[in-house]
C-alpha cells in the first residue's frame, strides 16, 4: 500500500480496490495508483478538443500514443494466408493518414468494431504505433468513438461538447478507462470527503475555488477556461504545500539556540584582521555586502542558516574563510565539508595559503595568534588521520576541512560553531545534520555552490535558507571564450590539437574532458555502466533523450591519454590521467604535478568539475559536450581562464544541428552568465529531471507547478505559508495541510529538498 496517501484525511486514503473492484483498481496499480487520492492527483497531461484533430504527422514508430481522428473508411475481408477476418480502418486528421488494424477468428466477430467506425465519426485511438508495408498503423487498438460511447443520446451531446481529458496512460489502461475510474471516485464525494490543505482564509483572500470544486474542474471541464482555473488552483496548491514545508523548517531553526560569534572588537587580536590587512587583492563589492549580510547572522543567538551562489570565479571560498575567521576569533570553530577528496585536498591547500603564516598557528614561524587547518579524508593513513582528529578536538585546528569521514561518530570538536557545506547538492540532509550534531550548541550553517540557482528554484529548493548571490567576477580575470568543434570534422579537430600545443608553449597548461573513464566497445552507442563513472549524478547529466541511442561511444579518459600522446602536434608534451577511480595518492599527484608544470596536459572526468583551481590552465577542451547539462559545462569550463590570460574552451560535440543537445551546446559558447544558462537549462530539460528523480530517485510531487515560468505562484504561495506557519507552527489548526505536506513530502523528498 503506497505510504504517500495513508495519511491523507477524508476518502482520499480508500484503497481503489475496495472503491472500484480488483479487476480496475490492478491496471491502475501499475501506474501507481493505489488510493482514491493517488487517482484524483493523476491530472491530465493535456485536453482534446472535438473540433480539433491530432496531427498524425509528429508520431513516432514505437510510441504508444493517443490520438483524436475522424473515420475515412473502414473495411472487412477474409485473410488469405489463414483462416479467419481482418478489418482495416483509416483514421485522418485531415492531412495524414493512420490505420488501424483488428484481428478475429470469424467476421462476425468484427461486427461492433464495423458498426462504430463509420465514416466521419471522431473518435479517441490508443495504441503503440508501428509500420506495415510503409504505413503506419496500431494493432488492435483501443478506442472511444466521441459522442457515440456514453449511457443515453443527452449525455453523448454533452460530452461531445466537453473538453476531453487525456492522461498519462499505458498499453494496459488507456486514457478514458482512468477517465471513467476517475468520475466513478469523484462523483460520489461530498465536501467532508476531500479536506482543503489551502486554509479557509487564504482561500478566501485569493478567491480560490475549494478543492473538490476545482477537482471535478480539472477532471471534468464545461469549457477549457474551467479547467485553466482549475490548473492554477491546483499549481498554486503544489506551491503552498511546498512553501509550508519549508517554513516550518525554516522557523524551527530559528527556534534554536546557537553560541554568538560576534567579530572582535577594535583593537583586539584578530586573525580575521590581520588577514584582511594582507589580502593581495581588493574585495569585490559584493564579497564585502555579502560578508557583512554573514558576519551581522553569526552575531546572533539564532543559528544562520544561508546559501552562498556566485558565479564560478567569484570569491566564494574568500567569503566563506572571512566566515571561519569570525568564528574562530569568537572561540569557535569551523568545518569545511566537501563532496571529493580532490575538492576537499585544494580547499585546504587554498585556505593554507590564503592565510600563509595566519595557518600555522602555535608553530614556528607561525603568527603569533593564528590557527591550524586540518585536513581529514577517508584515505588518510593512520597516522595523518589520528593527528587531524587531535586537532579537532583539542581545538587546535580552527578549520577543519574534510569529506565524508567527517561524519565519523570518531570525529569530536572543541567547539562547533560553523559548518559549510560545499557542493550542497552532492550531499543529503542526514549528512549535512550528522555534522552540525557535533556542535555543543546549533552551529551555523553556511551552504555554497557553485552551480548558478534561478530565483524560483532558489525559493523552491532551498527555500528553508536566505540567499545571498556573488555575480560580480574579481578584477584581473581576462575571461573565457568558448567554441563549438564538430568532432566528425578532421581540420577542425586538426585545430584544436595545434591550439592546445599553441597554449603551452606560451607556458600554460591544458585540460581534457571525457566522460568515461574505460573505452569499451562492446556496450551499445552513448551506452555506458554507471561503475564507469566518477560519480552517479554526473551519469544523470549524460541521458539524452535527443538521439543518444544513435550517436557513437562517449570518449574515454585512458582511451584519449594514449590518442594524445601519440598526436603529432603534442609531440613532447606530458600527458598525465586524472578520474574517480585511481588511489587519493594518485589523485594528488596528478594534481601537483599539473599544477607545478611538470605535466602539460591532464586528461579527467568531471572529478575537476569544481573547486580546482590551477591559474596557469587556460585551455580545456570537452569531448562529448553535447551530452552534458548546461551547468555542468559551465562548471568545467569555470577551471580555465582564472589567471590573468584569458581562458579558452573548446566544446568538441556530435549532435545534429537544431538538436536539443545543439542548442545547449550553442547557448553555452554564446555567453557565460552562469543564472541566464541554469535558467535555459531548466528550460530545455524537463522539470522532473530538475525537480524528481534525478535528485531523490522517485517521481516528483510537483504535477503542475514549473518552477521557471511560475514565479509569481511560487512567490506569493511563499508569503502565505509564512504567514500561516507563523501563526501555527505545528499546523495543528491545519490538517489538511498537515496531511498533504506527509503525502508529498515524505521523507525522501525531504531529503530531496536539501539535495535537489
Amino acid at each position: 500500500m503506497s505510504t504517500r496517501t495513508d495519511a491523507a484525511p477524508g476518502r482520499e486514503s480508500e484503497l481503489l480496490t475496495k472503491v472500484l473492484g480488483t479487476r480496475s483498481a490492478t491496471p491502475l496499480a501499475k501506474l501507481g495508483l493505489e488510493t482514491v487520492g493517488d487517482l484524483l492527483r493523476h491530472y491530465p497531461r493535456r485536453y482534446g478538443d472535438p473540433g480539433t484533430l491530432t496531427d498524425m504527422d509528429r508520431l513516432a514508430l514505437g510510441e504508444h500514443v493517443t490520438v483524436m481522428a475522424r473515420v475515412s473508411r473502414a473495411t472487412v475481408r477474409s485473410m488469405r494466408a489463414r483462416s479467419g477476418a481482418m478489418l482495416q480502418a483509416v483514421v485522418t486528421d485531415g492531412h495524414h493518414e493512420l490505420a488501424l488494424t483488428f484481428f478475429a477468428k470469424r467476421p462476425g466477430a468484427l461486427r461492433p468494431h464495423e458498426d462504430k467506425l463509420r465514416p466521419g465519426r471522431v473518435g479517441l485511438f490508443t495504441g503503440v504505433v508501428s509500420e506495415y508495408r510503409g504505413t503506419r498503423q496500431l494493432t488492435h487498438p483501443d478506442y472511444i468513438m466521441v459522442g457515440l460511447d456514453a449511457d443515453d443520446a443527452e449525455e453523448a451531446m454533452v460530452e461531445a461538447s466537453r473538453p476531453i481529458p487525456i492522461y498519462p496512460a499505458s498499453s494496459a489502461v488507456p486514457s478514458w478507462r482512468i477517465q471513467r475510474a476517475v468520475r466513478t471516485v469523484l462523483d460520489p464525494l461530498a465536501e467532508d470527503d476531500v479536506v482543503d490543505p489551502v486554509p479557509l482564509e487564504v482561500r478566501a483572500r485569493l478567491g480560490l475555488a475549494g478543492r473538490l470544486d476545482t477537482l471535478r474542474s480539472v477532471h471534468r471541464p464545461a469549457d477549457a477556461r474551467e479547467w485553466q482555473r482549475a490548473r492554477d488552483r491546483l499549481r498554486f496548491e503544489e506551491a503552498f504545500v511546498l512553501q509550508a514545508a519549508l517554513a516550518q523548517r525554516r522557523a524551527r531553526a530559528a527556534e534554536q539556540e546557537a553560541t554568538a560569534r560576534p567579530p572582535v572588537a577594535d583593537g583586539r587580536a584578530s586573525v580575521l584582521a590581520d588577514f584582511d590587512a594582507a589580502l593581495p587583492f581588493t574585495l569585490t563589492e559584493g564579497q564585502r555586502a555579502v560578508g557583512e549580510d554573514i558576519a551581522a547572522e553569526l552575531a546572533e543567538a539564532r543559528p544562520m542558516q544561508r546559501l552562498l551562489q556566485g558565479e564560478v570565479g567569484s570569491g566564494k571560498t574568500v567569503v566563506a574563510l572571512r566566515a571561519m575567521l569570525q568564528v574562530v576569533d569568537a572561540g569557535g570553530q569551523a568545518a569545511l565539508l566537501a563532496p571529493t577528496e580532490v575538492l576537499a585536498a585544494q580547499h585546504a591547500r587554498t585556505l593554507r595559503q590564503l592565510l600563509g603564516p595566519l595557518a600555522e598557528g602555535g608553530l614556528l614561524g607561525g603568527a603569533e595568534h593564528g590557527t591550524r587547518v586540518a585536513l581529514l579524508t577517508g584515505s588518510l593513513g593512520a597516522a595523518a588521520r589520528k593527528e587531524a582528529m587531535l586537532q579537532a578536538a583539542s581545538g587546535e585546528a580552527g578549520i577543519v576541512v574534510g569529506t565524508h569521514a567527517l561524519l565519523s561518530e570518531r570525529v569530536q570538536f572543541a567547539d562547533l560553531g560553523l559548518v559549510v557545506v560545499d557542493e550542497q547538492h552532492r550531499f543529503g540532509v542526514e549528512q549535512r545534520d550528522a555534522l552540525r550534531a557535533k556542535g555543543r550548541a546549533a552551529p551555523h550553517l553556511l551552504v555554497m555552490t557553485a552551480t548558478p540557482i534561478p530565483r524560483t528554484v532558489a525559493m523552491t529548493v532551498f527555500g528553508d535558507l536566505e540567499t545571498s548571490s556573488l555575480t560580480e567576477v574579481p578584477a584581473g580575470r581576462a575571461g573565457i571564450t568558448s567554441h563549438v568543434v564538430p568532432a566528425d570534422n578532421p581540420r577542425w579537430m586538426d585545430r584544436t590539437w595545434t591550439r592546445v600545443r599553441e597554449e603551452v608553449d606560451a607556458g600554460h597548461r591544458v585540460y581534457v574532458v571525457c566522460p568515461r573513464i574505460h573505452p569499451d566497445a562492446d556496450l551499445p552507442s552513448g551506452g555506458a555502466a554507471a561503475k564507469d563513472f566518477d560519480d552517479v549524478p554526473d551519469l544523470l547529466e549524460l541521458v539524452d533523450a535527443d538521439g543518444a541511442g544513435d550517436k557513437p561511444p562517449l570518449r574515454a579518459v585512458l582511451e584519449v591519454a594514449e590518442m594524445l600522446r601519440e598526436t603529432p602536434q603534442l609531440d613532447g608534451l606530458e600527458v598525465a590521467v586524472l578520474h574517480g577511480q585511481m588511489a587519493p595518492a594518485d589523485k594528488e599527484s596528478a594534481m601537483a604535478r599539473f599544477a607545478s608544470g611538470e605535466v602539460q596536459v591532464l586528461v579527467s572526468t568531471t572529478v575537476i568539475e569544481v573547486g580546482v583551481d590551477v591559474p596557469e590552465a587556460t585551455v580545456m577542451v570537452v569531448f562529448d559536450a553535447d551530452r552534458f547539462g548546461l551547468s555542468q559545462l559551465h562548471q568545467l569550463r569555470g577551471r580555465v581562464g582564472r589567471g590573468s590570460a584569458p581562458g579558452l574552451c573548446l566544446l568538441v560535440s556530435t549532435a545534429q544541428p537544431g538538436s536539443p543537445a545543439a542548442t545547449r551546446v550553442e547557448a553555452l559558447a554564446e555567453t557565460t552568465d552562469g543564472f541566464r544558462l541554469a535558467t535555459l537549462d531548466l528550460e530545455l530539460r524537463s522539470e522532473g529531471d530538475v525537480l524528481g528523480a534525478a535528485q531523490s530517485g522517485r517521481s516528483s510531487s510537483l504535477r503542475l507547478l514549473r518552477v521557471v515560468q511560475d514565479a509569481d505562484v511560487i512567490a506569493q504561495a511563499r508569503k502565505e505559508a509564512t504567514d500561516v506557519v507563523a501563526s501555527d507552527l505545528g499546523l495543528d489548526d491545519q490538517p489538511g495541510l498537515q496531511a498533504a505536506i506527509a503525502a508529498q513530502l515524505d521523507d525522501e523528498q525531504e531529503e530531496f529538498l536539501e539535495r535537489a
